[in-house]
């Protein structure tokens, strides 16, 4: 069972932080969809907290804009907003692609991408797509009476399994990451059951054309569940920009991503699977954004 001595809403920051100096073993809830699970996880007892601090309700986390190439939302954001903003759906729409494999309907309307970064589970479906929109997470603190903020690439804020940077009486005010408008974008994932399920690989690309459309200006590929951590794949980025387009190029980057499956179970699975996304992703993404795709043998890849 999971207790508490009080509940509070926030209606703001300030009295988010208010609440936090009063109470600083206080447990942040945004969507709470998570709360339970962790309560449970790994825990043969009760589980009771001195206080509960819900944020879903301070305005200065709901926000979704996006500026030139720059897209930026609160931390409040919540999987259904990847689905039905329109300026989400337009300028990254791996989002909406990941959303669609995030657990149910009253999940993604409830669920909150800051809890879901904050989480840190090596499973967060929303990472791999984060991190292929070069994404870093925006921060504020109190200090003094003041407001601070910082930003740190989300590839430096997710540590391990369950861990961040994530300093005490801190908030995740919200994300910046880029606009993908123009590119293409593929997002996979598979897991041990068909519904609700929980990442055993999961993978997010998204590709830019060049002017002339016969190379790649751009590609980032992000993975997940396979390791401690989410990972961008440079070095099989690397290999693909500005290179002519063929069906052995892919296949033969995509046989290298088996060397990131860290994971101690399921190890061989895991691998076969990544590999065919990696190779699946990249053709999907690029076939999006317009790549006018060389012929090898007798045949146009994927065409």
């Amino acid at each position: 069972m999971l207790t508490y001595d009080r509940y509070v809403v926030a209606s703001s920051l300030v009295e988010a932080f208010d609440i936090l100096d009063a109470q600083p073993a206080s447990r942040i809830l945004a969507g709470a969809t998570d709360i339970l699970p962790w309560a449970r996880y790994g825990r043969a007892g009760d589980v009771h907290l001195n206080s509960v601090i819900d944020v879903s309700k301070v305005p200065e986390l709901t926000y979704i804009r996006q500026s030139g190439n720059s897209l930026s939302f609160g931390s409040m954001t919540s999987i259904a907003d990847f689905q039905n903003n329109p300026i989400l759906r337009k300028h990254a729409p791996v989002l909406a692609q990941c959303a669609v494999w995030f657990a149910d309907d009253q999940i993604r309307e409830q669920a909150t991408v800051g809890g879901n970064v904050v989480n840190a589970s090596p499973a967060g479906d929303s990472q791999p797509a984060l991190l292929a929109l070069n994404a870093s997470v925006k921060l504020i603190r109190r200090e003094g009476g003041k407001l601070l903020e910082r930003t740190i690439p989300l590839t430096e804020f997710i540590q391990g399994p369950g861990k961040t940077t994530l300093a005490s009486k801190e908030l995740v005010l919200g994300f910046e990451c880029d606009s993908m408008l123009s590119g293409g974008s593929a997002f996979e994932k598979v897991g041990h059951r068909r519904s609700l399920v929980i990442s055993t690989v999961c993978l997010a690309v998204v590709a830019m054309a060049a002017p002339d459309k016969s190379s790649l200006s751009d590609i980032r590929i992000g993975i997940g569940a396979v390791g401690p951590v989410p990972k961008r794949l440079l070095n099989l980025e690397k290999a693909l920009i500005g290179k002519e387009i063929t069906g052995e190029l892919i296949h033969q980057v995509a046989e290298e991503a088996s060397d990131f499956v860290q994971s101690r179970s399921r190890q061989e699975y895991r691998k076969e699977v990544l590999v065919n996304f990696v190779e699946r992703g990249i053709v999907s993404a690029i076939n999006q954004s317009g790549i006018k795709l060389a012929r090898f043998g007798e045949e146009q890849l994927y065409a």
